[in-house]
């Protein structure tokens, strides 16, 4: 890919540049510190918009609970004694039974991660939600050690992941007229007036471009991770993964898409701008002393802190950054609906991710579309940010631990 993305001032190659050399380097590090390594997720919410057609049977797609006896005090959702030291220290921590199938979601946690969410406090007061959040009280809800669980091809795939994705874009997305997209690869045919390659903004306004793009980006965010992390070959039970360049040719080839893969590639850059500039927004939040990346562990702590402040100062040094100011800008009425339009079908979206078969799947869907969700709250709440009281927790902006922990691993996704 090389020149300008639509609807910004911004070229590929700048990006490139800025990523690799400032940006990535210091993402990574910072999502493998404990206050960004846990998430803690439900993956056992039903299906809200159809009939449970069944979970995924491949070992890869397979979730190993921690028994609810070896899970620490301090970690169980909604427990009395969750914010308390002295009532988690006079239990014995024990380790969870790790994983015992290939590529599980893993949700066991160490000793050593287990101060890592004692008095972990984190409210939101904030309404303007763009995602439905998960019940963190819930006893189906658990903690799940994204270093252990990398996203990657699991072997999920046919009629039930391609009816989340229909589902996301015919029901839910603001789209151009006449883009080819190669939904169903199941179809009979892709011949005839579904399949053509014009591509027509004609009667979407900016914002309805940018959410087609945004959801765009996120798919081929997830499809590029699927490919660069495949199941090559698996001989005598040891499994080798890496880069897939046939699978990567066949969704993103101009050939094999009908010229549509670098567009969706561009849109993919077109979402890191958009976390990117949610970053550079949300800065004065974190840069206030009374926020603290708590864990527990004091050093790691002040150093998580350090190091997401510095990511922070290379972000505002971007100069082509999108400009959020030019949306929903009309008159305060009309623009006033469109935001509720487009905050509504995004939080749709995110309820879709409880219909994903795949629990590692549903596991960095979720993940992800809370991490986008978030970034828009950001760009959304400008005012309450920048009058945040300095010493005090504001009620008019917060972040909660989850929402944090989702914004940065979408963006290093």
């Amino acid at each position: 890919l090389t020149g300008v993305l639509d609807d910004c001032l911004c070229d590929i190659e700048s990006i490139d540049d800025f990523n690799t050399f400032k940006i990535f380097p210091k993402i990574q590090k910072l999502q493998e510190r404990d206050y960004f390594r846990y998430y803690k997720v439900n993956l056992k919410r039903p299906c809200p918009f159809w009939a449970d057609d069944g979970h995924c049977s491949i070992k890869d797609c397979h979730v190993e609970p921690c028994p609810e006896s070896k899970i620490p005090v301090g970690i169980k959702a909604g427990s009395s004694n969750k914010y308390s030291k002295a009532a988690n220290n006079s239990k014995e921590f024990e380790d969870c039974e790790q994983a015992n199938k290939l590529g599980a979601v893993n949700s066991t946690l160490s000793n050593q991660s287990k101060e890592a969410f004692i008095d972990w406090a984190r409210y939101d007061d904030s309404q303007d939600h763009f995602c439905e959040l998960d019940d963190e009280r819930s006893p189906d809800a658990q903690y799940v050690d994204l270093l252990l669980n990398p996203e990657r091809y699991t072997g999920y795939k046919g009629p039930s992941a391609w009816r989340v994705w229909n589902s996301i874009y015919e029901e839910n997305c603001f789209k151009p007229r006449s883009v080819y997209r190669p939904l169903n690869p199941l179809a009979p045919s892709r011949g005839g007036l579904g399949s053509v390659c014009c591509f027509s903004w004609t009667g979407l306004c900016l914002e309805k471009r940018v959410f087609y793009k945004l959801i765009s980006g996120l798919h081929a965010s997830i499809n590029l991770h699927l490919c660069a992390n495949y199941l090559l070959e698996e001989t005598w039970g040891k499994p080798r993964w890496g880069p897939n360049v046939k699978e990567f040719t066949r969704r993103f080839d101009p050939a094999e898409t009908k010229g549509e893969g670098p567009r969706r590639l561009k849109n993919l850059y077109f979402l890191y701008l958009i976390e990117l500039r949610a970053l550079s927004k949300v800065a004065p939040y974190f840069e206030r002393a009374v926020v603290d990346l708590y864990t527990g562990n004091g050093h790691e702590d002040a150093e998580s802190k350090a190091l997401l402040l510095d990511i922070f100062r290379d972000t505002k040094s971007f100069h082509m950054h999108f400009d959020e100011k030019s949306m929903f800008a009309g008159d305060k009425k009309g623009a006033k609906s469109l935001k509720e339009e487009f905050r509504l079908h995004f939080k749709n979206i995110s309820r879709i991710m409880d219909c994903v078969g795949c629990d590692k799947c549903r596991l960095w869907g979720k993940l992800q579309t809370q991490g986008l969700g978030t970034a828009l709250k950001i760009l959304f709440s400008e005012k309450e940010i920048q009058s945040l009281p300095e010493n005090s927790p504001s009620k008019g902006f917060q972040l909660t631990r989850q929402e944090i922990v989702a914004l940065v691993n979408a963006f290093g996704r």
